[in-house]
């Protein structure tokens, strides 16, 4: 009766330690990508320097884990679906170095590399595709202990550099990404 016990308890210690292994494993980032690790799993709302009561700009992000953890999928949606995209961020092995891919709902995609100067993730895109003549974005993002985020961009339009958009984003995880 005790070695039946034991084995019992053997085998439901080895059940929580694997479940215990699995749930770890699930949450699992390559460490290319650990410096994104505090925005995984998160939706943000982001109000843009430009918003006004008469014309708001709100930008709703959703963070995940992707492709077991190899990549990060961030959906966005600009004024509850007026505009919206979806970023896959990747390490990108040939070229040592971390990437994305943003496809959006106005049939434009963009390629990007990444740097970080400390928590200021740095990127320039390539645009293909965009009917407003912006051909290139140069952005940074400052990704906030608190786990905020504040971002600016640049677009290269008709071969000029122009001021983009800016926004401040806070955790919201009562929001929702729409897609219309």
């Amino acid at each position: 009766m005790k070695i039946i016990s034991s084995i019992k308890a053997c085998i439901l210690g080895l059940a929580c330690l694997s479940f215990t292994l699995s749930v770890q494993a699930s949450d699992f980032l390559i460490p290319e990508l650990k410096k994104f690790e505090p925005f995984v799993g998160h939706t943000y709302k982001g109000v843009f320097k430009s918003s006004t009561p008469e014309k708001p700009m709100i930008d709703i992000s959703r963070w995940e884990r992707h492709l077991n953890g190899t990549a990060i999928r961030i959906e966005h949606s600009l004024n509850e679906g007026e505009y919206g995209g979806e970023s896959i961020i990747f390490f990108d092995r040939k070229a040592q170095k971390l990437r994305y891919f943003y496809f959006t709902t106005a049939v434009f995609f963009t390629e990007a590399d990444v740097t970080f100067d400390g928590n200021i993730l740095i990127s320039r895109e390539k645009v293909t595709g965009n009917q407003n003549g912006i051909t290139e974005v140069k952005s940074k993002a400052w990704l906030l202990d608190d786990g905020s985020m504040k971002t600016e961009s640049q677009y290269l339009k008709n071969g000029k550099w122009i001021p983009g958009h800016s926004a401040d984003y806070t955790r919201a995880p009562e929001a929702k990404v729409i897609f219309r």
